[in-house]
Order: C-alpha cells, then sequence, then structure tokens
C-alpha cells in the first residue's frame, strides 16, 4: 500500500479524499490541451514528493490528500484523452479545436476556441465542446447565423471566419 494512505510512525494520518467528478462525455483534448493535462501532472508529482517530505502537520497532510486527489483526477483524464489535431488546410465547418469568429447583431465580434472539458475558461474565450454556445457554433460555416439559447434569452450569431489556433 502507499505510504500517503497509512498512518505515520508519529500518528499522523492523512485521508484520501472523494475522487473528483469526471465528464461522462468522450474526452477530446486539442494539443495545447493535452500539453496542460501532462504538465499539471509533472506539476503534482512534484507537489505530492515535497508535502510528503514537508512532515505530518495537519495543513500538510490536507495538502497532500488533495493533491493526490487531484493526480488521480488528471491521471484519469490522460488515460482517457482523445487527441483531436487541426485538420492539414482550413476548417470548413466549425469543429472540435476551431477558433471561430461571431459577429452579434449589434455588430460586436467575439472570438471563440471549442476546447475540451479541462481547457476550457469561458471568460478567455476557451468554450467547452459540449457547452451550449459550443453546440450551436458546431458545424456550422461561415456566414451562417447560429441561435445560441442562454438562460437569459436567444442570442443570434453570424460566423465570421473559422481558424486554426
Amino acid at each position: 500500500m502507499n505510504k500517503a494512505f497509512t498512518k505515520e510512525e508519529d500518528g499522523g494520518t492523512h485521508q484520501r479524499l472523494p475522487d473528483l467528478p469526471i465528464s461522462s462525455h468522450p474526452n477530446h483534448v486539442t494539443p495545447n490541451g493535452l500539453v496542460m493535462l501532462q504538465d499539471r501532472q509533472v506539476a503534482l508529482f512534484g507537489q505530492i514528493a515535497t508535502l510528503r517530505d514537508a512532515g505530518d502537520g495537519p495543513e500538510t497532510l490536507h495538502a497532500l490528500s488533495v493533491a493526490e486527489r487531484d493526480l488521480r483526477y488528471v491521471d484519469a483524464r490522460l488515460a482517457t484523452a482523445i487527441l483531436v489535431t487541426p485538420p492539414v488546410g482550413n476548417y470548413d465547418k466549425v469543429q472540435f479545436g476551431a477558433e471561430v469568429v461571431v459577429e452579434d447583431d449589434n455588430g460586436n465580434r467575439r472570438i471563440f476556441h471549442l476546447v475540451g472539458d479541462d481547457e476550457a475558461d469561458p471568460a478567455n474565450g476557451l468554450i467547452a465542446a459540449h457547452s451550449p454556445l459550443a453546440s450551436a457554433l458546431l458545424e456550422s460555416k461561415i456566414s451562417e447565423i447560429v441561435e445560441w439559447v442562454k438562460p437569459t434569452g436567444t442570442e443570434d450569431l453570424e460566423i465570421i471566419e473559422i481558424r486554426k489556433r
């Protein structure tokens, strides 16, 4: 058994935290998303090694439990990752991994990049491929109008450009 899950000689204990939920969707990743997961795995290995050497105080043991839980999540995501590489040429329609320039009814342009769950960061335009916005955009072509159904109502978006990131 791994030392991390056993009682230490001096009486310190460390508990295994419940695993983080994992999406039921296929784990498609962009090349960048795969590198991000691999980098996170390496960082967690280092963090765990440092915490194991840091002693058995309650804060350290809790941090170790969190890091080990996070590593189990990253390991599971890497084990199920399906790498989706960009096409050799241009995108002819919106697909996973594409960067999409859209324009709303007010003439405002926004850029969205369709990525995997672990790479998603909506505030920075990285949209999970299973989100309502991505579902509206997928398979559309340049100059098409798509309806994005949001909690606040429906927004029409015109596809202006589809490109590689």
